[in-house]
């Protein structure tokens, strides 16, 4: 009888081979986390050095960058991009 589950029968994985791959996964999450904090903190730097000597609060060419970038992953790449554009501007103008 043929496979209807839709995965390839060389997929099958023991249960401990799941959970080694989801604390794999957790330790992945919690190094995107540090990193996207990072970059946000880095970002907000730059973004209030730049305002403070007179430059734009945001540079488009350089967002376009970080979006074609991230447009390497498809639509979705592209959505993450702009969120972390977002989380990189933080409250540039305020307090």
């Amino acid at each position: 009888m043929p496979d209807t589950t839709g995965v390839p029968a060389d997929d099958t994985l023991t249960e401990q081979q799941i959970l080694s791959y989801r604390d794999e996964i957790n330790e992945l999450d919690a190094e995107i986390l540090r990193l996207i904090k990072r970059r946000s903190e880095v970002s907000q730097r730059v973004g209030r050095a730049r305002m403070a000597a007179g430059g734009p609060r945001i540079v488009y060419n350089r967002e376009m960058t970080v979006l074609n970038k991230f447009g390497e992953l498809g639509t979705d790449g592209r959505e993450l991009g702009m969120i972390l554009l977002r989380l990189g501007r933080g409250r540039l103008g305020g307090r």
